[in-house]
């Protein structure tokens, strides 16, 4: 069974989150992509569930019915994180970020709590001298985080340009919006139930406005708040070699870049369906960190 609250933090803030009955004191950690929220990880906590492994799923601030905050950094996430780890009784976790998600499940191994961390397709940091970021992205993700780069007045034009009617997508629309920041093996996957999926989850997550897409973007686009040389526990970076959207160049960089990190790249894989066809695998992976193995 899933449950869904709303918790609030000392901020004042409220934070929406989704959990599966299997809490003990050790649990999983979601970190959703960018745009989503906190639905994109139903099936998961459900099949893991199944697998007797406790799970957490929360809408980053600004998504959902999560409360914004103004001028976050990416490890600005470790207090919302530890303040859903003490409401649940979780003293023992392992981050799992997809996409946008990566480097807030990165940001969390800094928690004395955390284990270690599974990134599906993460990205990697903005303006990094040996990092092509753009290189092998859909000509969509160029333009936006130009208009990231631009500053916030050009980003919110960009926004209200396009976030707007993103927010409206149907399962019907679903590939035709991603336009050209899915390959093949994503267009496939969203040929079935899998689009309805995505069209709810990017209404649910942009249903009271675009902010906390907004505020992810000015985020990947300066200092994280957090050296990657600080990241020493274990991480696992997943990466399919046909992503549009974070090339696998993302994680190559990476894991030049974690001392004790592990490049799994799955050929023939984008970025949707990455998580999909390897959802066995990586849960493999969870239990091992859990495990300590």
């Amino acid at each position: 069974m899933i449950s869904k609250g709303m918790h609030q933090l000392s901020s004042g803030r409220e934070l929406e989150v989704l959990y599966n009955e299997n809490l003990p004191d050790q649990a999983v950690i979601f970190h959703h992509g960018t745009p989503s929220d906190a639905t994109l990880w139903r099936g998961w906590l459900a099949y893991l569930e199944t697998k007797g492994i406790g799970a957490i799923a929360y809408s980053r601030a600004g998504y959902g019915n999560s409360d914004r905050s103004i001028g976050r950094n990416i490890v600005d996430v470790n207090d919302d994180i530890s303040q859903i780890l003490k409401i649940h009784g979780i003293n023992k976790f392992v981050a799992v970020g997809w996409s946008g998600g990566g480097p807030h499940a990165l940001a969390n191994t800094l928690l004395p709590s955390c284990v270690g961390a599974i990134t599906l397709a993460g990205v990697g940091k903005f303006g990094a001298d040996d990092l092509d970021f753009l290189s092998g992205m859909g000509e969509e993700n160029e333009i936006e985080f130009g208009a990231a780069v631009s500053g916030p007045s050009f980003l919110e034009d960009w926004m209200n340009q396009n976030a707007v009617e993103f927010a409206k997508v149907t399962a019907s629309e679903v590939k035709l919006a991603l336009g050209g920041l899915i390959s093949q093996p994503d267009k496939d996957l969203l040929s079935d139930s899998h689009a309805q999926t995505m069209a709810n989850t990017f209404q649910s997550g942009l249903k009271n406005g675009f902010w906390g897409w907004f505020d992810d973007d000015l985020a990947f686009v300066k200092d994280w708040g957090f050296d990657l040389k600080d990241v020493t526990k274990p991480v696992e970076l997943w990466q399919g070699d046909l992503d549009l959207m974070v090339p696998h160049s993302h994680g190559i960089w990476l894991e030049s870049k974690l001392s004790n990190s592990k490049l799994v790249l799955k050929k023939g894989e984008g970025h949707l369906s990455l998580g999909e066809n390897a959802r066995d695998e990586i849960t493999d992976s969870i239990v091992q960190m859990l495990e300590g193995r």
